[in-house]
């Protein structure tokens, strides 16, 4: 327990500390950008996204979770194998990129250095990833903890120094804008690269011991695999929603121009400070996974019931408070940091959507965890499928409204999924409590 509560503690002061710096951020290209530019920034960042999920292939999950269910002999040989298993993905996906760039406009419609960036991400991410992996399995939070706070903090340096003493046309500045965010990877890379060196120079060599290739191609993927399709499945939902969104408020009466701006405000303002406690969920998500999944190694299903309980209780607990600011003070967070008012109202309307994202993602952990991620990609396609529906056909009638409807009832469908399928593995009633046995 002291060790759980002690890597989330430490997670949660350095990504609070990060989460301000990434508003920080977003003040800055809101303001660098405008509302048209930050709306193009925002629709190409889940593409973006879509590429790393690609290059790290869920290392981090399926690589914590063996390292801590196995004992520390095996260790070794796994590094070996993931290490060799990221530098084939990295070939392959450098090979499908390149294919891709010379078949289709993807990106040619902006500045031609993003290309480059987007080349130059893949082996950082592929290789950064096995280290997440080890440092989380291990359970020294710290390093993970550094690295996210490393990450923003460069690339804050980066966007300060460069806008404040250069102008740019809106393309490059976009361009910049995603440049500072590789940049500050490459920080993250070197920086997870020496610490990974430093823990296992030490260690000696005849003291670890390897299970047979096979085994470990099925510990590694048997979790990468389907978790890497729920990414990608969240990714492309990510990445259609923006284009979704701007056509039913063109259907609903806006001129392209204005929809793009609105949802500026949409993803830009009101999700950046909706979400900005996520920070608590998602140091949460990553001390559960390995946590979690070594109870349910050694069958321990009262202890992980007993996380259950503090789990919720905990995200309720800063959950309905943070939405009771949000829909109480909206218009005054919203004007004094972005000076925009209309996203304020988006803001409130999305409440539902933040409050249930925060329940979601630690619930994610446990279905991790237990070994239940195709249930986890299930009940996302069904939540999805569910939103888009509904931002579609409540969108090109009512507008934006329609739209957060439609979003607010795909968040709140997606927890309960997982929330029941959890109880239901964990054989609890819905109060968390053990179910009486016939």
């Amino acid at each position: 327990m002291n060790l759980f509560y002690k890597g989330i503690l430490i997670l949660m002061v350095t990504a609070f500390a990060g989460e301000l710096l990434e508003f920080i951020i977003n003040m800055i290209l809101a303001q660098e950008l405008g509302e048209a530019g930050l709306g193009t920034y925002m629709s190409i960042l889940p593409t973006v996204f879509l590429i790393v999920i690609l290059s790290s292939m869920e290392l981090p999950i399926s690589l914590s979770k063996f390292f801590a269910e196995r004992e520390e002999r095996l260790h070794r040989g796994m590094l070996g194998y993931a290490f060799r298993f990221a530098l084939l993905t990295t070939i392959i996906l450098l090979g499908i990129m390149v294919l891709v760039y010379a078949w289709t406009p993807l990106f040619s419609g902006y500045h031609q250095g993003i290309r480059w960036l987007i080349i130059l991400v893949i082996p950082i991410i592929a290789f950064t990833s096995i280290t997440r992996g080890y440092f989380m399995g291990i359970q020294k939070m710290g390093k993970i903890a550094a690295a996210n706070f490393l990450r923003k903090g460069i690339q804050l340096l980066l966007l300060v120094s460069i806008y404040q003493f250069l102008e740019f046309e809106l393309n490059t500045s976009i361009f910049i804008a995603l440049g500072t965010m590789i940049a500050s990877e490459c920080i993250v890379f070197v920086y997870l690269i020496h610490a990974y060196i430093v823990e296992i120079r030490g260690k000696r060599k005849d003291s670890h011991s390897s299970l047979p290739k096979g085994e470990m191609r099925k510990a590694v993927l048997s979790v990468s695999i389907p978790t890497t399709f729920l990414r990608i499945f969240h990714a492309l939902t990510h990445a259609i929603q923006p284009f979704l969104i701007k056509l039913a408020l063109v259907m609903s009466g806006m001129e392209a121009g204005e929809a793009n701006e609105h949802f500026g405000m949409l993803a830009g303002i009101a999700l950046t400070i909706g979400f900005f406690p996520s920070f608590i969920a998602v140091s949460m998500m990553t001390v559960l996974i390995p946590t979690i999944s070594e109870k349910a190694s050694s069958n321990d299903w009262p202890g992980i019931l007993a996380h259950l309980k503090q789990v919720m209780w905990l995200t309720i607990g800063y959950g309905i408070p943070v939405v009771f600011v949000y829909y109480a003070w909206g218009d005054a967070i919203t004007e004094r940091f972005f000076h925009s008012v209309t996203s304020a109202y988006y803001l409130k309307l999305l409440w539902p959507y933040f409050l249930f994202h925060f329940l979601m993602l630690p619930l994610q952990a446990f279905m991790i965890g237990l070994g239940l991620v195709k249930d986890a990609l299930l009940h996302t396609v069904w939540a999805s499928a569910f939103s888009f529906t509904c931002i579609y056909f409540m969108g090109s009638r009512y507008g934006m409204e329609g739209v957060i409807v439609g979003m607010n009832g795909g968040a709140v469908l997606a927890m309960l999924l997982h929330y029941f399928t959890i109880c239901k593995e964990l054989e609890a009633t819905v109060w968390l409590k053990p179910a009486e046995k016939i």
